[in-house]
């Protein structure tokens, strides 16, 4: 079982060194392609204007947006330079608005196995970086590697966290890492505060951790107490104590509008998140 097909997206030129670098790495571990998507982004939304300005600012709008597809290949294709000769890919560069940016790498995603992506969130991330990251995972229906600003220390990580709640999004963020699961030395199964009357509570975690001792997974689980403010908190500082190389989770058990504005662990996690994120929907 592994990933054949990889994709990374780039719609800047930050972070596409060290997304590259892991993408590459798990496409050599696994002899698998990796596609590369370079986006320059039209964010013009013209309303009212003045009669033809709007052809104007529109014209503007393009030429930076193709400037920017320009900038964003050329760091792709030396990132990729800087990999090994044996590597698999290929570089494409796309201009798109940013209302259909969506359709564009959505339609990618869907025939990849794995989307690696940097963080989607920081000082020097924008709209479309977000629109990116949710569009591989809800309308690409593909698992989404979020790559830190530190990089991947191993592209087959050998400690790994699973966060586990009993949702339908966490079942499916481990049925889709199970690639990475089964090459790891250690999974860890990470139950926050399990409640009390549920299906699981004489067991949290367990039937999850037998479906994956079955398939060859070396899990174990670990039932915490909420004892910081978030969930986030909590996972973080797990991953910190068992020096994790990863963290696996189910992506925005919520609404997106709600975690945008009241805040998730999906979110909170992408936001300062200091080893690679597998999120899955």
């Amino acid at each position: 079982m592994a990933y054949k097909s990889l994709l990374t997206v780039a719609a800047s030129t930050e972070g596409v060194l060290e997304t590259v670098t892991a993408a590459a790495g798990i496409a050599q571990a696994m002899d698998a392609h990796l596609d590369a998507l370079a986006l320059g982004v039209d964010r013009t939304q013209i309303g009212y204007s003045y009669v033809g300005s709007g052809a104007v600012v529109i014209a503007a709008a393009m030429d930076r947006a193709e400037a920017e597809a320009r900038e964003a290949e050329a760091a792709l294709n030396a990132a990729i330079g800087a990999q090994t000769s044996a590597l698999r890919s290929s570089v494409e560069s796309v201009v798109t608005q940013l209302g259909a940016l969506t359709d564009v790498v959505a339609a990618r995603a869907r025939y990849s196995d794995l989307v690696v992506l940097p963080l989607p969130y920081g000082k020097s991330r924008g709209v479309e970086d977000e629109a990116v990251t949710e569009a591989a995972l809800f309308e690409g229906m593909a698992p989404v590697l979020i790559v830190p600003s530190s990089g991947m220390r191993t592209p087959q990580p050998k400690r790994i966290i699973l966060a586990w709640n009993q949702s339908r999004e966490s079942l499916v963020a481990a049925r889709r890492a199970m690639p990475f699961l089964k090459r790891a030395d250690m999974v860890q199964i990470v139950v926050i505060d399990p409640p009390s009357h549920g299906p699981e509570r004489s067991d949290p975690g367990g039937l999850l951790c037998q479906l994956l001792v079955r398939h060859g997974v070396k899990a174990e689980v670990s039932v915490l107490a909420r004892t910081l403010p978030r969930i986030s908190d909590v996972l973080a500082r797990q991953a910190r104590d068992v020096d994790a190389d990863m963290l696996v989770m189910g992506a925005y058990g919520h609404s997106r509008f709600r975690e945008a504005i009241l805040g998730g662990a999906t979110r909170d996690m992408l936001e300062k998140s200091e080893v690679p994120v597998f999120l899955a929907h």
